[in-house]
């Protein structure tokens, strides 16, 4: 059979996973986001990893390994594990975390404000910029290298901005800037 229809696809398939990150190589997120991605990471390493472990090794004793379910299911439930764990250790060590409270008070647009504009067409929407690994845009979370987090860092309260979409250029102005109050634990 001609390569082109085999699958090599293990390695390429992690490669693919990652997001792009602008070529300054920072991985910006908030303290919040760090501590959800380090949370994950220990629980696969102390929990999840050695409970799978556990199931292979008692399936493998169990004799026949080629039609052994158990076994099959472990190996490559261990497989993915695994792959995440690589995942979420490259992504925690270039790992920037950055306290958007901060800049509470401030009217200028950083990373981790929350901010309110208003398109041309009247619509008002609402987005909080965050760091690409804990951005959720069904929560109006977009990730600091979007192209509407691109447009609104580093204005101001009240400035008018030329926002490029698929459909043109959009003018948008800028109504509301909030950041997080400052913990006082």
């Amino acid at each position: 059979m001609s390569k082109a229809f085999t699958r090599e696809a293990d390695e390429d398939e992690e490669e693919l996973q990652l997001p792009a990150l602008p070529s300054t190589g920072k991985n910006y997120i908030t303290p919040a986001g760090y501590a959800v991605m380090h949370q994950e990471l220990m629980a696969l390493i102390d929990v999840e990893r050695p409970k799978i472990v556990d199931v292979v090794h008692w399936a493998a004793s169990n004799g026949d390994r080629s039609e052994n379910g158990d076994y099959l299911y472990g190996k490559k439930r261990l497989r993915e594990i695994d792959r995440r764990i690589r995942f979420l250790t490259k992504r925690l060590e270039i790992a920037e975390a950055i306290d958007p409270s901060v800049h509470h008070g401030c009217d200028q647009i950083f990373f981790g404000a929350t901010v309110s504009y208003v398109e041309e067409t009247g619509v008002e929407r609402s987005v909080t910029i965050l760091g690409i690994d804990e951005a959720e845009s069904s929560r109006g979370q977009v990730s600091w290298v979007s192209p509407i987090a691109r447009t609104l860092l580093k204005a101001r309260q009240g400035d008018v901005l030329k926002l490029i979409t698929p459909n043109g250029v959009v003018e948008i102005e800028v109504l509301e800037v909030t950041y997080p109050a400052p913990s006082t634990v």
